[in-house]
């Protein structure tokens, strides 16, 4: 499955695999190395603790391996008359302006104003035009915003 990140988060991702692999995977060996030291492993927290992390860091690595290799970077895009990842658009809701950043998955921060392209608000953006008008079902009830600007 694609996954949409802008050239920042790529590199970030980049590099948290390069740390897992050479640091983490260092640290857990170590700690499963000393943990074996302590004689029997059937009852040694120490040991089952290391082998729980060594789990989860190699997990991870798989994770971010998956999506850089699926990584399809987002670029700026400008001057577009319609809605696309990477857009930003300004929408008005009522009598409120917000503008909205349409990113990938991995990179949504709602908070923010970052939207995720599958978010049911990021899905209903994308490919609409300047002056169109979105309607999404919330649990609240039907909100409309109105497409003001893409940039």
């Amino acid at each position: 499955m694609k996954q949409y990140l802008s050239k920042e988060k790529f590199e970030e991702l980049k590099t948290d695999l390069e740390r897992l692999k050479k640091e983490a995977r260092k640290e857990v060996s170590e700690r499963l190395k000393r943990a074996k030291d302590y004689g029997d492993l059937s009852e040694n927290a120490e040991y089952s603790e290391a082998k729980e992390e060594q789990a989860r860091v190699e997990s991870r690595i798989f994770e971010l391996e998956n999506i850089l290799r699926n990584a399809d970077i987002i670029r700026k895009v400008s001057g577009k008359e319609t809605v696309q990842i990477g857009s930003t658009i300004e929408v008005r809701k009522g009598v409120k302006f917000v503008k909205y950043t349409i990113v990938g998955s991995n990179e949504a921060k709602p908070e923010t104003n970052l939207i995720s392209n599958e978010s049911p608000l990021g899905k209903a953006f994308l490919g609409k035009k300047k002056g169109d008008v979105v309607e999404i079902q919330t649990p609240v009830g039907k909100a409309k915003y109105e497409i003001m600007k893409i940039d």
